[in-house]
């Protein structure tokens, strides 16, 4: 089985900074993508960025120029470095690989990022 387990979540102010991250573990052979996605109150889930096993990312225009993603693909662990946050950026942030092969999709447990004076 595999577990993606996010971590790094929290309060902040507009105009301020959180890095969140997710690790994958358990019986992993391949790692072909892993994004983050975001989901607020009486909202769909959204795609915030993914990153590619070569390093090829997308973001979504509401975070491009302020959010990062990267990943140690040693420690099989995807980051989102997140700047200048805005309250529209409240929501509970989800992990998402596509493990082993090209189908099969993993979820975190989500993490709350909460942006507020």
């Amino acid at each position: 089985q595999v577990q993606l387990v996010e971590s790094g979540g929290g309060l902040v102010q507009p105009g301020g900074s959180l890095r969140l991250s997710c690790a994958a573990s358990g019986s992993i052979f391949r790692i072909y993508a892993m994004g983050w996605y975001r989901q607020a109150p009486g909202k769909q889930r959204e795609l915030v960025a993914t990153i590619t096993s070569v390093g090829s990312t997308n973001y979504a225009d509401s975070v491009k120029g302020r959010f990062t993603i990267s990943r140690d693909n040693a420690k099989n662990t995807v980051y989102l470095q997140m700047n200048s946050l805005k309250p529209d950026d409240t929501a509970v942030y989800y992990c998402k690989g596509v493990i082993n092969t090209p189908h099969a999709e993993y979820w975190g447990q989500g993490t709350q990022v909460t942006v507020s004076s």
